[in-house]
């Protein structure tokens, strides 16, 4: 169930409905009570109704006035809640406060200041009091309808007073309510005096209201502290303080604020403030700015810190004194405490969570193979490690000279597009100042160079701390954590940079160990000498190539070698033959189809896979191209040479299971014979040639 609709208006104070459903139960049972509420129309839950921290509209206090009537069948019925006020066990600290004014006098005098924390739709205003009278003036507020039940309560309420003092209730000697047409009703009440009471006996404690209101304080704060110190999470405990001190202190609007303990934005709970006026309020309350004479302060600090503060605030300053101070104080203590205690439990749970964190971080590296992944791992375990709102791994590109983010968390949609943005150090002097010196940054993006300051804006970010990454003397990269506007913690250099730096330097590390692996796995598979795919990457390649291929599409291969190879290893020496072998092997790639790979087999043999050939047309059309790419001779020693191949053409049959072995042979058969074909040519052409006589 709600407790109330959304525009429930805060005009009667929860201790009101409280004592009036508590006479209900006790006249009528349960049954009694529940059908009030159904008839007044309310889906809030009677333990809803019954909390005195919570307040209601002056509608929803008529229609239950109306409804108990009619279920008790009692026309007296709301005179008799009024009077029965003290014994309903409802709002003890104000019992105690107006028993503190020493005379039913005294309490009369204050019921101005008093009627404020019951209400915001009256004012009551003391004509005329003296030492067994007084004579009082209800005045309801413009736009709000009288109410002959609200009257009668009113008028029960000021019968009890005497009874906080253990005399007789006063007796009303005249009441005129709306006399003349007025909004005005104005109530004459009379009692004994003390001295008229002394033959009764004086010490009947289960009978005084005061003890008794005491007691009930006791268990209410028993209970708060109880309540309190049982739940571990801050933001329902800081709830729970609100609505006890609206309990403690009947004020219609309550404003807690709590420094936030890791830094960042206060933790704000209000009730009855309307919401574009909390921020402001909170504010200035934990700056600590007088709120005015309209407003109870008190600060929630223990022996350890200060938390923040706690303040009740009324329309005027009628409803405040210096007995709300007291009150207040007494719930900011169990405050304190309990948020001391959530504290230290959130920090050991923080730390356990780091911790396990790490371990995982440790195990997650340990079984990245590649930069990529050594990246993603890292940014996926900084918010927990750090407690960061985002975070990013970087990585130094030496050839291109710039900063390129590889892995980010926390961006949301401007992740792809951070992805995408490198930092040059042309336009980054931080980025400058961190490869000079290697040391960290914490950056402020109001601060930060314009290019840095346009990047951190278009992500949502404000202040960051940066950690190179380094492999003894060489710069790898930057691990980042990062916060948006208001939620960094206050000191960034200390506590968060050091566990940056931890991380960093396992990153460092397994970075290292990534490139030595992608360094071996290079080695495993591409030939030292030209860089190219070796035989085992060109039968992979291969392999693939078989399997991807569509019903309309053959792959194919091409296998050449260089003709009179031996010649030049012995007429210009092996360094010529093995830079000719780089020479032959870049003009190949440039020759090729950007999907083709060129793999060198052996010696000065090379191979091409063609995926996705259309047609042995198709090969014969790359075999040409890769022929001509030889017609230019190659630079070797400052001298021209020139170097033929053969080319060989192995094409898969539509339908026709082969291995990536069996294509590759049926190529190499296919340059041998090319390669006769090629020399008989040779031959003929030279036999045609006329000799000379004898």
């Amino acid at each position: 169930m709600t407790a109330s609709p959304p525009e429930e208006a805060r005009e009667t104070s929860g201790a009101t409905i409280a004592g009036l459903l508590r006479y209900v139960a006790r006249k009528g049972g349960d049954d009694a009570l529940a059908e009030v509420v159904r008839r007044a129309g309310l889906t809030a839950h009677v333990e809803e109704l019954t909390d005195q921290a919570r307040w209601w509209s002056y509608d929803t206090r008529l229609r239950l006035f109306a409804a108990a009537t009619e279920v008790l069948d009692d026309p007296g019925t709301m005179f008799r809640v009024g009077a029965s006020a003290v014994h309903s066990g409802v709002a003890h600290s104000l019992l105690l406060v107006l028993r503190a004014l020493g005379t039913p006098r005294q309490v009369f005098r204050s019921l101005p200041r008093t009627t404020a924390k019951f209400t915001t739709v009256s004012t009551m205003e003391v004509v005329e009091t003296t030492a067994t009278s007084a004579t009082m003036a209800l005045r309801l507020a413009e736009g709000y309808s009288h109410s002959d039940l609200d009257c009668a309560y009113a008028r029960g309420l000021a019968i009890t007073v005497p009874a906080i003092f253990g005399l007789p209730p006063g007796v009303i000697a005249s009441a005129e309510c709306q006399a003349g047409g007025s909004r005005v009703c104005t109530y004459h009440v009379t009692w004994e005096r003390r001295s008229r009471l002394r033959h009764r006996r004086r010490d009947r404690h289960a009978d005084d209201p005061e003890l008794r209101a005491l007691r009930g304080q006791l268990r209410t704060l028993q209970s708060a502290a109880t309540e309190l110190v049982a739940s571990d999470d801050l933001g329902t405990v800081l709830h729970r303080i609100v609505a006890r001190a609206g309990e403690a202190v009947l004020a219609p609007a309550h404003l807690l604020v709590i420094s936030a303990p890791g830094g960042g934005p206060p933790m704000i709970h209000s009730a009855g403030i309307p919401g574009h006026l909390v921020d402001g309020l909170a504010t200035r309350l934990l700056a600590g700015e007088d709120l005015g004479p309209t407003a109870v302060v008190v600060d929630i600090a223990s022996a350890r810190r200060r938390h923040g503060r706690l303040a009740a605030i009324y329309p005027s300053g009628d409803g405040s004194g210096t007995d709300e101070q007291t009150m207040l104080a007494a719930y900011a203590g169990h405050a304190a405490a309990a948020v001391d205690l959530l504290i230290a439990l959130e920090d050991a749970r923080l730390e356990a969570d780091r911790a396990g964190a790490l371990l995982e971080l440790a195990h997650e590296l340990a079984g990245a193979s590649d930069a990529t992944a050594v990246c993603s791992v890292v940014a996926e375990a900084l918010p927990l490690v750090i407690g960061c709102s985002s975070a990013s791994v970087m990585l130094w590109d030496p050839t291109r000279g710039q900063l390129q983010a590889r892995a980010s968390v926390g961006l949301g949609e401007a992740e792809e597009w951070f992805l995408g943005a490198p930092l040059r150090p042309e336009d980054t002097p931080e980025l400058v100042g961190m490869l000079t010196d290697r040391e960290p940054r914490i950056v402020r993006a109001a601060v930060s160079s314009p290019a840095l300051r346009e990047l951190l804006t278009t992500i949502g970010v404000s202040d960051v701390v940066a950690v190179p990454l380094l492999a003894g003397s060489t710069f790898l990269g930057v691990v980042t954590a990062s916060w948006e506007a208001g939620q960094a913690p206050v000191e960034l250099g200390g506590d968060v940079l050091a566990r940056l730096r931890g991380v960093g330097d396992q990153a460092s590390t397994a970075l290292e160990k990534a490139h030595l692996l992608e360094t071996v796995r290079h080695q495993a598979t591409h030939d030292a000498l030209t860089g190219l795919p070796n035989r085992v990457l060109f039968l992979a390649r291969l392999e693939t190539a078989i399997s991807d291929t569509g019903r309309a599409e053959s792959p194919g291969v091409l296998f050449c070698d260089l003709d009179r190879f031996k010649e030049v290893n012995d007429s210009l020496g092996h360094a010529a033959g093995d830079e000719l072998l780089r020479q032959v092997a870049a003009r190949l790639r440039a020759v090729v189809r950007p999907g083709d790979t060129v793999g060198r087999l052996s010696g000065d043999e090379f191979a091409v896979v063609l995926p996705a050939l259309t047609g042995a047309d198709d090969a014969r059309r790359l075999a040409d191209r890769v022929a001509g790419c030889f017609a230019e001779p190659f630079r070797l020693d400052g001298r021209p040479v020139r170097m033929g191949t053969s080319v060989g053409i192995a094409v898969l049959d539509a339908g026709l299971s082969r291995s990536a072995d069996q294509l590759i042979r049926q190529a190499d058969a296919a340059m041998y014979r090319e390669k006769q074909r090629r020399a008989t040519a040779r031959t003929a052409r030279a036999g045609s040639v006329p000799q000379p006589r004898a």
